[in-house]
């Protein structure tokens, strides 16, 4: 049977918990608001994020990526924040999700299980491996993919701005 097109940007994904849209320039301001918080920031490999002149190329390549999706709080429709996929690769069945943030109202709850989990069940209609690139000091991050299962597979570094930052690659397989 062959898998239905890979559409990297669904109109909705949701469960009780949180929705997921996808991103659109007009979010900017909206979004901003959350992210302007430096906290939900320290343990991001690029901890001043939170500055508008930081913020808005990391919000740029969200909406070029056409993949990238504001969350919503499923209840209220606050933005909670913003998360993507990205380096789909169909030869290896593989996809990563990342460009995670939520706002500090949101932490410590269901909010970032539940819009993980829909992007992997989404994600596991049509790849056999989901992919998670972590900053080597984001714990909770680490701690975040790991209740989710999915395991340290290798260390590797990312470049940003000419800065190499080291990171680790968490894999999901699907079972």
């Amino acid at each position: 049977m062959k898998k239905p097109e890979f559409n990297l940007q669904p109109d909705i994904l949701q469960d009780d918990i949180t929705k997921l849209v996808p991103l659109q320039e007009t979010d900017f301001d909206a979004l901003y608001k959350v992210a302007s918080d430096p906290l939900i920031w320290k343990q991001h490999p690029i901890k001043d994020r939170y500055k508008i002149e930081v913020f808005r190329p990391f919000f740029d390549a969200a909406i070029n990526s056409k993949s990238a999706f504001l969350i919503l709080d499923k209840e209220t429709n606050e933005i909670i924040g913003n998360t993507r996929f990205y380096d789909y690769n169909p030869e290896k069945s593989s996809i990563a999700i990342g460009f995670t943030f939520i706002g500090r109202k949101y932490w410590g709850g269901l909010y970032n299980q539940s819009n993980k989990k829909l992007l992997v069940d989404y994600a596991f209609e049509h790849v056999d491996s989901v992919l998670f690139h972590i900053g080597a000091d984001n714990i909770r991050s680490q701690k975040a993919v790991s209740k989710l299962g999915a395991v340290k597979v290798a260390e590797m570094t990312v470049t940003n701005n000419g800065v190499d930052i080291p990171h680790f690659e968490f894999e999901l397989k699907k079972q």
